[in-house]
């Protein structure tokens, strides 16, 4: 099983990249590939740009990265109680390749904050999206408190019940 996992954020010191990191340390014996938004970098997309430009290559690139994987782990970054711009922005070129953008995939939706919400707004925003969109979704986490509740060290989440639920949605996702 190949799963693609990246954090819609492109922050370079993004915690929900951290976190959708680490579930993948939870998984065993499937092929792993983590992808940086920055690598999908595009302009501001409208129907204008659209016209302009056509549909760029790595919009496609990014629809096909997902068509590659058999299952999608994404953490969501929160700003202002929304997608980040930069996911909002690859994810509308990518839907006009296609409105199907997650194909049918399996999904494990992630959030988290330095904050007690966890991120639980975009979370939810995510959770009823995507089934728009043909996205397949198993089960969801928000993660709160991200500073309190993983050590930069070990790299890994250090609250015993936030690891035990992840990995029962990992679970949830690859079963």
């Amino acid at each position: 099983m190949k799963i693609l996992a990246f954090a819609a954020s492109s922050s370079r010191k993004s915690i929900n990249k951290k976190l959708a990191t680490y579930v993948t340390t939870l998984i065993e014996d499937c092929e792993i590939d983590i992808l940086d938004l920055n690598d999908y970098e595009l302009p501001l997309f409208s129907e204008d740009k659209e016209n302009e430009l056509g549909q760029p290559q790595l919009a496609h690139d990014f629809y096909n990265k997902i068509g590659e994987c058999d299952a999608l782990i994404i953490s969501y970054a929160e700003h202002n109680g929304n997608y980040s711009a930069a996911y909002k922005n690859i994810f509308d070129w990518a839907s006009r390749v296609d409105a199907k953008v997650f194909q049918n995939k399996p999904m494990l939706l992630l959030s988290t904050s330095p904050g007690a919400g966890g991120a639980s707004n975009v979370l939810a925003l995510a959770n009823s999206s995507a089934p728009h969109f043909k996205g397949d979704v198993k089960d969801s986490v928000s993660v709160p408190s991200f500073y309190k509740n993983y050590d930069n060290a070990t790299q890994s989440i250090n609250n015993p019940e936030i690891t035990q639920r992840l990995k029962e949605a990992v679970k949830t996702l690859i079963s």
